[in-house]
């Protein structure tokens, strides 16, 4: 009873958030830019660094994160740290088996700092059926209780999920197809995309209404050396795939870079929220 009452009153200031973030844009709905913290995991092993992390990335003008591979935090004092730097988190990506096994406390914990997206970074590859499996019936079973709470499970891809099963589908889509709209979405990752070999485009209608979260984190050639890059500095055509990827729905644009290859990963997220900026993202 106490995460339902707590629910009526995220769902209120969700869909105020949302509201307001529309009807500033004549043109309509435009998705949101933010920042994710797995990019910035070296400067984020302290509470300390994650709340300097955290006013860093907001007065780069970001309004949203997803926190991942940061250290422990206590999820009132996060709430605080986002409400001082003006942020909201949407995105976050879980532990696979505390998610599991303790699911009502994992969504009390994101009900206090109001994230109503909860995932995970991906789960042994999905190369093999039995592991599309394995996901396809842990989302079965906290679904339920997920739905119940406003919230939505959400599966992350590398480029091993592009393997094809038996029947020419990649293991991607084979895990949408053996779940629900409600009881899996997906955060599409748009350099892992492109290092498995897919169509990025496609992937807008084949998840289409599934993927309320995208990785944007661009794809470069250096020499004889595959990198990822800040957005804006490889070769994918993100401006065509905002313009794809809203149209199916997605809301929130989560600029990653792994590896920043000696670059400050911070001047890297700057470089890529200015680019987002100038394609017309907020």
């Amino acid at each position: 009873m106490y995460i339902g009452k707590k629910l009526l009153i995220f769902d209120i200031f969700y869909a105020n958030i949302v509201t307001y973030r529309q009807s500033i844009y004549a043109g309509g709905f435009v998705m949101i830019i933010g920042a994710q913290f797995f990019t910035l995991r070296d400067f984020c092993k302290t509470p300390d660094g994650l709340a300097e992390s955290l006013e860093k990335v907001a007065d780069i003008g970001y309004k949203s994160v997803q926190i991942s591979g940061v250290c422990p935090y206590d999820p009132k004092w996060l709430a605080e740290q986002l409400e001082k730097n003006g942020l909201t988190c949407d995105l976050t990506h879980t532990p696979f088996d505390r998610l599991v096994k303790e699911t009502e406390n994992v969504i009390a914990d994101h009900k206090t700092f109001g994230c109503r997206y909860i995932g995970i970074g991906g789960y042994n590859g999905l190369c093999e059926e039995s592991d599309v499996e394995y996901v396809k019936n842990a989302a079965k079973q906290i679904a339920p209780i997920m739905k119940k709470e406003g919230c939505l499970f959400m599966y992350h891809n590398h480029f091993t999920e592009f393997t094809k099963n038996e029947n020419g589908k990649t293991r991607l889509v084979e895990l949408a197809e053996k779940t629900s709209p409600d009881e899996l979405g997906f955060t599409f990752d748009t350099y892992w995309g492109q290092y498995g070999g897919a169509d990025l485009s496609d992937y807008a209608a084949l998840l289409d209404g599934r993927v309320p979260c995208i990785h944007f984190k661009d794809y470069k050639i250096e020499k004889h050396e595959v990198r990822m890059a800040a957005v804006g500095d490889g070769n994918i055509n993100f401006e065509k795939l905002a313009a794809i990827f809203e149209k199916s729905g997605t809301k929130y644009v989560f600029v990653e870079q792994d590896n920043t290859y000696g670059e400050d990963p911070f001047d890297c997220l700057r470089r890529s929220y200015e680019y987002l900026r100038s394609i017309g993202l907020e």
